[in-house]
């Protein structure tokens, strides 16, 4: 299986997930999201949250920039889903995905939970 991260290389915790897991052996596949290019459909969203335990996407949600961008407090999880495809900024980082498992890498040792 290949690990994919989620990645934002200006993001302090999503450079210190990908030095551990390189520290780790691991060279994950690198996924990042902030580029037009690559940033994560509404249905890899869906997808992540499913690796996740079928979370809600609340569970990878950057609270605060989701009141700057206006998403209301009680969004339903569609409302949540749309808004962090179309606002990358709003997806919490990084995320580890490792076949059918995915994490949050908050503190960044849960990205080792999946290797």
């Amino acid at each position: 299986m290949t690990y994919t991260l989620i990645h934002n290389p200006g993001c302090g915790s999503s450079k210190k997930g990908l030095a551990l897991l390189e520290s780790e052996g691991i060279a994950p596949t690198i996924r990042k999201y902030m580029n037009k290019t690559e940033q994560l459909s509404e249905a890899e969203l869906r997808d992540i949250a499913v690796k996740m335990g079928k979370v809600s996407p609340r569970a990878f949600l950057r609270d605060k920039d989701a009141a700057a961008a206006g998403l209301a407090t009680d969004a339903d999880d569609d409302a949540v889903f749309a808004a962090m495809a179309a606002n990358p900024r709003l997806i919490q980082r990084p995320i580890g995905i490792n076949g059918k498992k995915a994490v949050l890498g908050r503190p960044n040792e849960r990205l080792l939970e999946i290797r």
